[in-house]
């Protein structure tokens, strides 16, 4: 072989991949490359493809939760009014305040678990 040739290159990895970005995404990538401290774009390309974590939230929960809060408040605004009526105020009124709210902290320990596994 003379010394112009190239000798062949044994390589395990031998797929090519490419894509193309905005110049936005660009400078979003090299933030988060700085972030994490690495310098070689291939280098962090790779292992975010590999080891990188995609979040996906499900807002079905947590609309739960404002639905449940929602009524909440709107039980506790009718037995204020009427407190302020009558000057008296129930003890099933009152029971059914705390089962709202204990339904409403249930769900939002549910969401903080599920956040938490994340």
């Amino acid at each position: 072989m003379d010394s112009n040739e190239k000798k062949p290159v044994n390589r395990s990895r031998k797929v090519s991949l490419s894509f193309l970005v905005s110049e936005k995404e660009h400078g979003l990538i090299k933030e988060r490359m700085a972030e994490a401290g690495m310098k070689n774009l291939r280098a962090y390309l790779l292992r975010m493809a590999l080891s990188g974590r995609i979040i996906h939230v499900e807002l079905d929960s947590v609309r739960e939760m404002v639905r449940l809060l929602s009524n909440a408040t709107n039980n506790l605004n009718q037995i204020a009014r009427r407190v302020n009526g009558t000057g008296s105020i129930y003890a099933a009124d009152i029971d059914d305040i705390r089962g709202q709210y204990d339904t409403l902290w249930n769900q939002t320990n549910e969401i903080l678990r599920r956040l938490s596994a994340l």
